[in-house]
């Protein structure tokens, strides 16, 4: 088990220096959705990003309580991701940065495979129990992402389109086309902390839905 989550870990987060083609198998997640601008303090996404690593990190320490997670194996929380939609926009290559206030989000954490949506539930009353806080926005999603095409952006957030155009130059080179649909989305994950790392420095990786042509 613990060898399949860091095979998967490998294949899917750590890509190449360059557009590659890759098919993403079924993941679990926890996750909370929204709507607006990530960057508003205080804000719906800010508030979500707390909720997810309470839970994430409740499910990590649960190995310290009464609550023994069958094959559990000690683990690195995996990085924050999202998958980002506006409304008007399905099929069109990815998003708007312009109009941040019209952005909706599922922003989630990857669960190791031995989690289940039971062991979740478990968490989100033993995260209210602590902390005190409602969780009852967080979810346990499963999202089956398939074939997808992603490239290692480097730079701030709002530099993407670049890089979103030098991966779809590729993959029409490879015989495909972007298949953004309602149930496939923008995909970003973050392997840098905003709050810590310069923006010329943040690395995001980006993943597009795809199909052959």
């Amino acid at each position: 088990m613990a060898f399949d989550f860091r095979k998967k870990y490998k294949e899917c987060y750590v890509p190449k220096n360059k557009p590659s083609i890759i098919t993403v198998p079924s993941m679990n997640y926890v996750a909370v959705r929204g709507q607006g601008d990530p960057n508003e303090e205080g804000g719906e996404y800010k508030q979500a990003i707390g909720l997810l690593y309470g839970l994430a990190y409740t499910i990590k320490m649960s190995k310290k309580g009464d609550h023994q997670i069958d094959g559990y194996f000690d683990y690195i929380v995996p990085p924050l991701e999202g998958l980002w939609w506006q409304d008007g926009m399905d099929g069109a290559d990815g998003i708007d940065y312009a109009r941040k206030d019209d952005l909706q989000w599922i922003s989630m954490i990857r669960l190791p495979d031995f989690v289940t949506e039971s062991d979740f539930e478990w968490a989100v009353k033993e995260a209210e129990r602590k902390k005190k806080t409602d969780f009852s926005k967080a979810e346990f999603l499963t999202y089956d992402e398939g074939l997808c095409v992603q490239y290692m952006h480097i730079g701030p957030y709002d530099d993407e389109p670049e890089t979103v155009a030098a991966m779809h130059e590729y993959m029409e080179d490879q015989g495909y086309v972007l298949d953004i649909t309602n149930t496939r989305l923008h995909h970003e994950i973050y392997l840098s902390d905003a709050r810590k790392v310069a923006p010329e420095k943040l690395k995001t990786v980006i993943r597009h839905p795809i199909r052959k042509k």
